[in-house]
């Protein structure tokens, strides 16, 4: 059954959400050990790192008080979770030419969108990236940045899309600003003051 979205809860990931965090990307990190540091640490340090090692960075980082990204429940249970953060905070971003900086503004990436099977193809994804800009403007940030797939359907393999749709982002206001890669535009929306 679609989730509703007076069933849809979402917040700040903070230690008390710990929890949640860790039932939802389960025992595989999500994806592959991955726990959400791909963009966090340089490529060498985070295969080196790939299932616990990635675990105890991302719990260390929320028990530091930094709310790394936005977590959705539905009707009480984990369904979702979006990455959001200053882009120096991911150095994985750095040896991408293709998501090399576009100039040198400042800006806020979102890196990442996991949301659990039974709640895909809902909406929720959107949900989730209007919820990290919601948070990243709490912080003052001005300009959001994301790097979304484009697909030729709706139907690409959930382990290639971790970084969103287009479709999604669009649907969240994310205008289109540079493309280095047919299928990886690199996207942005504006935060009024």
């Amino acid at each position: 059954m679609p989730a509703t979205r007076s069933s849809i809860k979402i917040h700040p990931v903070t230690p008390e959400r710990w929890g949640d965090f860790e039932t939802l990307f389960g025992p595989r990190g999500a994806c592959a050990g991955c726990w959400c540091m791909w963009a966090r640490k340089p490529r060498a340090q985070y295969l080196r790192d790939k299932g616990d090692g990635n675990k105890r960075t991302m719990k260390r980082l929320i028990a530091s008080g930094v709310e790394p990204g936005v977590i959705a429940c539905v009707d009480g249970q984990p369904a979702g979770w979006c990455a959001v953060g200053p882009r120096e905070e991911y150095p994985g971003l750095g040896g991408s030419r293709i998501l090399a900086p576009v100039d040198d503004k400042p800006v806020w990436s979102i890196t990442c969108l996991f949301v659990a099977r039974p709640y895909r193809r809902q909406g929720l994804s959107t949900e989730l990236i209007r919820a990290a800009v919601k948070l990243a403007k709490s912080k003052r940030a001005r300009l959001i940045e994301a790097y979304p797939h484009e697909t030729k359907t709706d139907h690409a393999p959930d382990a290639f899309i971790w970084t969103g749709t287009l479709s999604a982002f669009r649907k969240a206001g994310f205008k289109e600003v540079e493309r280095r890669s047919p299928g990886r535009p690199i996207v942005r929306l504006a935060i009024p003051r």
